[in-house]
């Protein structure tokens, strides 16, 4: 029975990232995911007493899933820069795989109703800009990265490269391509954060002289 009732949760929490993928988290009741399940709306209740418990099981799930993409993502490459690109293009082709993500996380009307799940947002979103700022530290240490860069301020450059891609893919209707679109701009971004080389930095240096 318990296994049961453990499966039908997971059904629900499943259906209601599904429905907002499609009408949009704010719109979504619980007569709608009863619908879809086949069950009746008081078989929801039974489950998840507040439409809150199911959005913060949502969250839960979501972030579970990010948190174990981010650990898979290990590249063998001694290149710290090589490793924060896998990770930003990792994540996402993860988005483009849960594309119900970037409506979850941009929804006001959730966010503002439900405390529980803004704060498991916020904690995975804390988490992975520690994942990124320490690849970006690594990168400073082996002279990939200027010296001056401040680490925490270049993650979260990153992550708002991320978030501004997501959420223009999910308000086109994704009609373009997320990660060759997010490989160019990285480029982009990664070229304002290389170090110069000694002697170009030395050229430039006489050239301003002149």
């Amino acid at each position: 029975m318990r296994r049961q009732a453990a499966d039908r949760k997971a059904e629900i929490v499943d259906i209601a990232i599904g429905l907002a993928d499609k009408v949009g988290p704010d719109r979504i009741t619980t007569d709608m995911i009863a619908a879809q399940i086949g069950i009746t709306q008081a078989a929801i209740f039974r489950h998840f007493p507040k439409k809150d418990d199911i959005w913060n099981a949502a969250a839960l799930y979501l972030t579970g899933r990010l948190r174990q993409a981010w650990d898979n993502l290990s590249v063998d490459n001694a290149d710290p820069v090589a490793r924060l690109e896998a990770v930003v293009i990792g994540h996402l082709k993860l988005i483009r795989g849960m594309p119900a993500l970037p409506a979850i996380l941009f929804s006001r009307e959730l966010h503002a109703k439900n405390t529980l799940l803004r704060t498991t947002l916020l904690g995975a979103m804390g988490s992975f800009q520690r994942r990124l700022t320490g690849l970006i530290e690594e990168a400073i240490s082996a002279g990939r990265f200027r010296d001056d860069l401040v680490a925490e301020d270049a993650a979260m450059l990153l992550i708002g490269l991320i978030q501004s891609l997501a959420l223009r893919w999910s308000l086109s209707g994704r009609s373009d391509d997320l990660v060759a679109t997010g490989e160019r701009l990285l480029a982009v971004q990664f070229a304002g954060l290389l170090a110069v080389p000694a002697g170009s930095r030395s050229a430039a240096d006489e050239g301003d002289k002149a």
